[in-house]
């Protein structure tokens, strides 16, 4: 007598057909995602993770391994990777800022063993991860020279550094760490679509400093880009990016304020954390104060949420590098079709105009697309403020945050690579 199948009494599933919604891996929740797991790497999300070690992650999940490729297929090329088709079946590489990953999907060896592992939902995949090891190289050199026999050792051979050398040294690995601290946050996938791009190329520079609001917020690296952005946040981005994306041009940065200075504005204090940075827009005449004129601007409101209006009202003067031009709500209306351009505040109707002129580059373009209506007075997200700082500079000339980061990496390379001249 033939006795059933033991997968049959288990799994009445499997005879009557009725799916595999109940055959989920199960998760463990002893197995955790390593510290250095990229944000940027996406998740599929009907996995769960069932092995983690040092830069490989192993995922089980019960839909087919075609479903799975396909999604890392899509999310790689919709987030602009490079990507790239192994010549080994069931591999797919790809690298962006100096990441690689590489997904491994196991070939199953006929149609029934495929058949059983989905339905048992052991269709298991890889994700192993590298980073270019250049961009942090500068920081263990310090540590690597720890062990290297200093004058006065018994083990010490060669000629002294001098001083001189020591100090330009010490200053190019200063230089090299201060522009390397990239920002890793775990909740960037958060933000739209086609602003993430524009997130993840300025924390990768490092360019969107946060203050710790909250302990919570210090301990999970969350960003929150939907999360409305406040006047004090956006002068920190504000003069960050500026710097991080001139990096190479200190003409074109923009000085912190001494904290002997007396405050533009009555409740920015000398005491306020962000005082060189807000004081230092107002004595660049970058935002309105009393030192540009705006004797009825005494207040900066420094945790009030920024809005639209204001958002381009400080960063347009950073792209023209000039004064902005007389405006209108006629003008206005006629460049961008603004139904709504009487409700533009006067000064920042002359930097929406500016912007118009900066045609496919402009700041309203990249971060709000196509639209007839500005809403002037509508708060501005962190992903949306982020998106208009990516690129500083006019049409014809400026730099984006994907630029800077690529001269960052080859200065640090570089950097690396030359070691400074020895003499007695």
């Amino acid at each position: 007598m033939l006795a059933a199948d033991p997968r049959l009494e288990n799994n009445p599933a499997i005879a009557f057909g009725t799916g595999n919604n109940n055959n989920q891996p199960t998760p463990n929740p002893d197995i955790q995602l390593p510290a250095d797991f990229p944000p940027e790497i996406p998740r599929y999300p009907n996995a769960q993770l069932q092995e983690a070690t040092q830069s490989t992650t192993r995922w089980a999940t019960s839909d087919p391994t075609n479903a799975v490729q396909s999604f890392y297929q899509n999310e790689f090329q919709t987030n602009n990777w490079d990507v790239s088709q192994s010549t080994q079946e069931g591999i797919l590489e790809a690298q962006q800022n100096g990441l690689r990953v590489t997904l491994t999907i196991p070939a199953t060896i006929n149609q029934s063993s495929t058949t059983e592992s989905n339905v048992a939902g052991n269709t298991e995949f890889t994700i192993q991860y590298t980073r270019d090891t250049t961009a942090t190289a500068s920081p263990s050199t310090s540590a690597e020279t720890d062990n290297v026999p200093q004058p006065g050792d018994a083990d010490f051979i060669g000629p002294v550094r001098s001083q001189q050398n020591n100090q330009t040294a010490q200053t190019v690995d200063n230089t090299t760490q201060q522009t390397n601290t990239a920002q890793t946050f775990n909740d960037t996938n958060q933000a739209p679509q086609e602003l993430r791009q524009y997130l993840q190329d300025l924390t990768a520079l490092g360019a969107l400093p946060l203050q710790a609001t909250s302990k919570s917020s210090a301990s999970t690296n969350q960003f929150e880009p939907n999360k409305t952005i406040t006047r004090r946040e956006y002068a920190r981005w504000l003069v960050a990016a500026n710097n991080q994306l001139y990096a190479n041009s200190p003409a074109q940065q923009i000085r912190e304020a001494s904290a002997s200075a007396q405050p533009a504005f009555q409740d920015v204090p000398s005491s306020d954390a962000d005082f060189p940075i807000i004081q230092g827009l107002a004595e660049a005449g970058l935002i309105p104060s009393p030192l540009s004129g705006s004797s009825t601007t005494v207040l900066f409101r420094p945790d009030a949420p920024l809005t639209r209006e204001q958002m381009i009202l400080w960063k347009v003067p950073l792209d023209t590098r000039s004064s902005l031009p007389n405006a209108s709500v006629e003008a206005v209306q006629q460049t961008w079709g603004f139904q709504d351009a009487a409700k533009i505040e006067p000064r920042a109707l002359q930097a929406v105009l500016a912007d118009f002129q900066n045609s496919d580059r402009s700041n309203i373009r990249r971060v709000f697309g196509y639209t007839t209506l500005f809403q002037p007075k509508k708060t501005v997200t962190r992903a949306e403020a982020a998106a208009a700082l990516w690129y500083i500079g006019s049409a014809s000339e400026g730099v984006s945050a994907q630029e800077a980061l690529r001269l960052q990496q080859s200065g640090a390379s570089q950097a690396t690579s030359e070691s400074p001249p020895t003499t007695e």
